[in-house]
């Protein structure tokens, strides 16, 4: 059973993108101090390599899903830099198996890592939101994975 339905999860998303910028320092504020560690992953990408864009996309990413959460009623365990290293190199590890494979293998690679995720609809919104943006298998100035800082936030 999933944390966040679709409908908390669309919810969260127009709250959001709804929200003024004095509303999103707030949340990102209150993320600061309730999910340290997972906050300043967002904001160490830029040591990485990835671009102010890249890292506005994830921090809008990890905004939504403590939004949902938090909405959820649900609690959120702090997240550990050593639970953040576990995620990221199973997650690395799949984006490296789909970035040879041809187009529609790659889509039913995705469809699959998706469909046997817990939380499937946040990272079919990772992924959509990384394809949006040309960035699926893309990789920022040290070889990591640019989008994986924002795919184990889902």
């Amino acid at each position: 059973m999933t944390s966040i339905s679709n409908r908390l999860l669309v919810d969260a998303v127009l709250c959001v993108e709804r929200m003024a910028f004095k509303e999103r320092e707030r949340l990102a504020e209150e993320i600061h101090d309730r999910q340290p560690d997972l906050f300043f992953s967002v904001l160490a990408l830029r040591l990485h390599g990835a671009t102010l864009e890249q890292i506005e996309m994830v921090l809008n990413l990890l905004l939504v899903f403590y939004k949902a959460m938090k909405t959820s009623g649900k609690a959120w365990p702090v997240i550990s830099e050593v639970v953040q290293e576990r995620c990221l190199k199973r997650i690395s590890a799949r984006v490296r198996f789909i970035e040879d494979l041809t187009p529609q293998q790659q889509a039913q690679a995705i469809s699959d890592f998706i469909a046997d995720h817990p939380e499937q609809q946040l990272l079919a919104y990772v992924f959509g939101k990384f394809g949006e943006q040309g960035l699926l298998g893309h990789r920022i100035r040290d070889g990591k994975d640019a989008y994986a800082g924002g795919a184990e936030l889902g």
